[in-house]
């Protein structure tokens, strides 16, 4: 008896802090949709890894590795947002369905010039294209999480997904590093293709996810609207600029092949470490998030964790023990799956359904344009000032712009999680504990519904997420 009541001591606070599963067992179209995101980004990281070790390879050149980050940036950012407009138009799954299928074509087109002839130019090209397809794939899943789980369960929906993404993260390139030094980069790029099999049938499996009121046409004017519900909404804002600014200064991927060479004296497989590595802190970030959900300052808690973010980043380029440099990378990753979870909730809860894939497009712009500018900048400072001076310059930007951040916007430095949603349609109680999300919201179409709340004099909105 008492050994159970001490196991049942000691399983309490274990709870707490581990991922809740909760939303898997109650949503079945949740965890097609988890399953789809698991095989998806497992086959992405693979080529994540290939094709700057190809080109790094060809070119011996960190710059051309940050410049074929660079071809995919506008791609990428226009995807996003016209993604997201469409995303608010038509039926999601069935978008993802056509959007998963030419995804699948840029891979394979990967693999042939492996095959034929390892030309240069279509790793530049079809990695633009891929780049541009996930601004409506990633808009896509996005925009649907709040309508399978509960209000109360997004932060915890949220937190799987970056357990399910940081697992690629650690497996992928571990897995490609070791394939791309024994079987061969044409062998990645096919594991890529094949992948895409399985996570259109997860796909297929999700119930229809038609658009609210029947859509509206995409387009200019529809992004337009997105832009204007960000408008005096500095918890949004915030959400969005912080994380540019980790990215940009203090993600320094694209030296990571040079690194592996010249810091770490290794080969592919260092190269797969390095890039692993974050993933692996962020894994661990992730699946011990029981606790976000108690924690009411989200936008501090951002802040926080961002500037861990870049003293981690610092530290990588100041050693030059590849244990120490991999445990660093791995706390970086940790804080930066923190920020992820908090930065989605503020958007997520702070969005009407039918604004949703917009605003998640402008999220996906942001969170996967960074690093592509990140690489750019990364990649100019090591060919001027070496490689290492590189990394410890962007960690120290990344820390001094979190704090400059949080000073020049207040609202979303004091930021909190209330129970009072702006988007809550009539009848239903705002933010309710176990309230589904909900779906019938206001019309985008309709101004008044896209005016931000009046804004006091502290620079808050009067209603905050």
């Amino acid at each position: 008896m008492r050994l159970r009541l001490s196991l049942g001591r000691l399983g309490r606070p274990a709870r707490r802090l581990l991922i809740d599963i909760t939303p898997l067992r109650r949503s079945r179209d949740f965890r097609a949709l988890i399953l789809g995101q698991l095989v998806s980004v497992l086959g992405t990281q693979l080529t994540a890894v290939a094709v700057p070790y190809q080109v790094y390879e060809l070119t011996r050149s960190s710059l051309d590795v940050g410049l074929v980050s660079l071809a995919a940036l506008f791609p990428l950012i226009i995807g996003s947002l016209i993604g997201g407009s469409v995303v608010d138009a038509v039926d999601r799954r069935r978008m993802l369905l056509v959007v998963e299928l030419l995804m699948a074509g840029c891979s394979a087109g990967l693999a042939v010039n492996a095959d034929l002839s390892s030309a240069l130019w279509p790793l530049f090209v079809f990695p633009a294209l891929t780049a541009a397809l996930s601004g409506f794939d990633s808009s896509g899943r996005n925009a649907m999480i709040p309508n399978m789980v509960r209000r109360s369960e997004v932060s915890t929906a949220s937190a799987m997904f970056q357990a399910l993404f940081q697992l690629g993260s650690v497996v992928g390139p571990a897995v490609a590093g070791l394939l791309l030094a024994g079987a061969g980069i044409r062998f990645v790029y096919w594991m890529d293709v094949a992948s895409f099999g399985a996570a259109l049938l997860a796909v297929f499996l999700i119930s229809p996810q038609p658009p609210v009121r029947g859509g509206h046409p995409p387009g200019l004017r529809s992004i337009i609207e997105g832009f204007r519900f960000v408008r005096g909404r500095q918890a949004i804002q915030g959400a969005y600029l912080i994380d540019i600014n980790a990215m940009v200064f203090g993600m320094p991927r694209a030296l990571f092949p040079a690194l592996a060479a010249t810091v770490f004296g290794g080969g592919a497989a260092t190269v797969g470490f390095l890039y692993a590595a974050p993933g692996a802190g962020a894994l661990v970030g992730a699946l011990t998030t029981g606790w976000v959900s108690r924690i009411r300052r989200q936008g501090r808690a951002v802040i926080i964790a961002v500037i861990v973010w870049g003293l981690a980043i610092t530290g990588f380029g100041l050693v030059s023990w590849l244990p120490a440099a991999l445990a660093l990378l791995a706390v970086a990753g940790w804080a930066d799956v923190i920020s992820a979870v908090f930065r989605s909730t503020i958007i997520q809860l702070s969005v009407p359904d039918a604004l949703r894939g917009r605003l998640q497009g402008l999220q996906i712009a942001v969170v996967t344009g960074g690093p592509r500018l990140g690489d750019l900048e990364a990649g100019l400072v090591a060919n001027g000032f070496g490689d290492s001076a590189s990394v410890i310059s962007g960690g120290l930007a990344c820390v001094a712009g979190a704090v400059i951040l949080a000073r020049l916007l207040p609202g979303f430095r004091r930021q909190q999680a209330t129970s009072t949603s702006a988007s809550a349609p009539e009848g239903m109680t705002p933010g309710g504990e176990d309230d589904p999300a909900p779906r019938d919201l206001p019309n985008p179409a309709n101004d008044s519904d896209l005016r931000p709340a009046a804004t006091p004099v502290d620079g808050r909105p009067t209603q905050e997420p």
